[in-house]
């Protein structure tokens, strides 16, 4: 019987597919390549699916179109080269690079099959920096040259900021879909992914901390970054349902003192100094930093130049200091911006230990004239910072003149070796640090808002 039953099911099989077996196993294949096909594709189609793509972003800022952030530009375009988190330069748009007439020439090679979000290929055509004393020339669709006047070691660095065409036209992998001004500023800009067009990013820019943080309160935007506090007004941010708070710290800021060095009291660099050793060891705001690079500079030396609070040394200073001892009490003026108001306190109230008596004066912008002025700058990932201490720049707001800080900004300019512009670089912190026209105090935290 179970024979007979077995033959049975081996016959009426063996018929079944000797009449269906061709059209069993044709949608058998077609089954199994429509499986693998949607699995491939599923990723594409889901992004073409409209649904939760859309941020509406808030920042703090005035802004032109050539002075948007560069995390707003970086998405939209690229570099012939771009910039480690170390501020060591690497190739982008251009493959490699050659240095020529000791220093005086670059010769960029671009990279084949790069496209604008247009459509368009990139060719050497659309390279259109604007340096002053530069001479570009243009040899061929892959080749650019730069001739410099004079050489200058942060031009490969200079050469990261991203390149456009008309139009806002970048070869990120977004591209703009509308950006609305308010004069010259941008009131808005709205991004859109070059390969799914409705991936949307639009960042709408606000005139102050309370405006944005209202902006996120009234539901009208689903992040808002930049922030210098997890705080709005009586609220904390991580109370408020749905809400994700990431802290960061802004590495491209460096909250400073800086010292008047031709103020008839400041210009002594022992009260400079000493006033720099009463300052607390942390600060509540942003990472404590002594010196004016990135702690992942390559220049930077960790550790060599640290100074920790010494109310003894800094009142040994002071008192070796004739204009100090020919007054019963040295008072100074400190102006701040607003948003530094209590890091000035703090630094009035330790200041006060070494018998200094500070007035705090609120500033809403850089004052043309001060003894201590408490703001900011910005710092760049390239070491050099002639701009800020050389005696002949016009934004040397210190007012510092020193020869030798003079000429080894000058030769960090014209070095191209890199182990070389690193010892120059270590020799310019130790002198600016004893010199002392600036007292560098942290980078502050910036905290970014958003719903889950």
């Amino acid at each position: 019987m179970i024979v007979f039953r077995r033959r049975l099911i081996y016959w009426l099989l063996k018929e079944y597919l000797k009449k269906w077996g061709r059209i069993f196993f044709l949608f058998l294949s077609v089954g199994v390549v429509v499986f693998f096909v949607l699995r491939l594709s599923f990723g594409f189609f889901a992004a073409k699916i409209p649904v939760g793509q859309k941020e509406a972003i808030g920042m703090v800022g005035s802004y032109t179109v050539d002075t948007l952030p560069a995390t707003i530009l970086a998405q939209v375009s690229r570099g012939l080269t771009s910039l480690s988190e170390d501020g060591s330069v690497k190739p982008d748009l251009a493959k490699g690079w050659k240095i020529e007439n000791n220093g005086k020439t670059y010769v960029f090679t671009l990279r084949e099959n790069i496209k604008f979000s247009d459509g368009s290929r990139l060719t050497s055509a659309d390279i259109n920096y604007n340096f002053s004393d530069v001479s570009v020339e243009k040899p061929n669709k892959q080749t650019v040259v730069f001739k410099l006047k004079d050489v200058y070691s942060p031009f490969l660095a200079a050469v990261s900021r991203p390149i456009f065409k008309k139009g806002f036209v970048g070869t990120g992998e977004y591209k703009a879909k509308d950006i609305r001004l308010n004069g010259n500023f941008v009131k808005s800009l709205t991004l859109a992914s070059a390969k799914n067009p409705f991936k949307i990013k639009t960042y709408q820019f606000y005139p102050t901390f309370d405006a944005l943080a209202t902006t996120y309160a009234l539901g009208e935007a689903t992040k808002i970054t930049g922030l210098s506090s997890p705080q709005f007004k009586n609220f904390v941010f991580s109370s408020f349902p749905n809400t994700k708070v990431e802290k960061t710290t802004n590495f491209e800021k460096l909250v400073t003192l800086f010292y008047n060095a031709q103020d008839k009291v400041l210009s002594d660099k022992k009260i400079r100094n000493s006033l720099t050793y009463a300052i607390p060891d942390n600060f509540s705001n942003g990472q404590r930093s002594h010196v004016p690079f990135m702690p992942r500079s390559w220049v930077n030396q960790l550790g060599m130049f640290d100074s920790r609070q010494d109310f003894a040394h800094a009142r040994i200073l002071m008192s070796a200091s004739e204009t100090a001892t020919s007054t019963a009490t040295l008072s100074v003026e400190l102006k701040t911006l607003p948003k530094y108001q209590k890091t000035a306190e703090e630094i009035a109230k330790a200041w006060k230990e070494i018998g200094v008596e500070t007035k705090i004066t609120t500033v809403n912008s850089l004052p043309t004239i001060f003894q201590v002025f408490l703001g900011d700058f910005r710092v760049s990932k390239d070491p050099d910072q002639y701009t800020l201490w050389h005696s002949r720049a016009a934004s040397n707001i210190s007012n510092l003149n020193n020869m030798r800080i003079d000429k080894l900004l000058e030769d960090g300019r014209k070095t191209t070796d890199a182990n070389t512009r690193r010892k120059i670089y270590a020799d310019f912190q130790k002198y600016l640090l004893d010199e002392a026209p600036a007292s560098f105090l942290y980078f502050p935290y910036e905290y970014e808002i958003s719903r889950k």
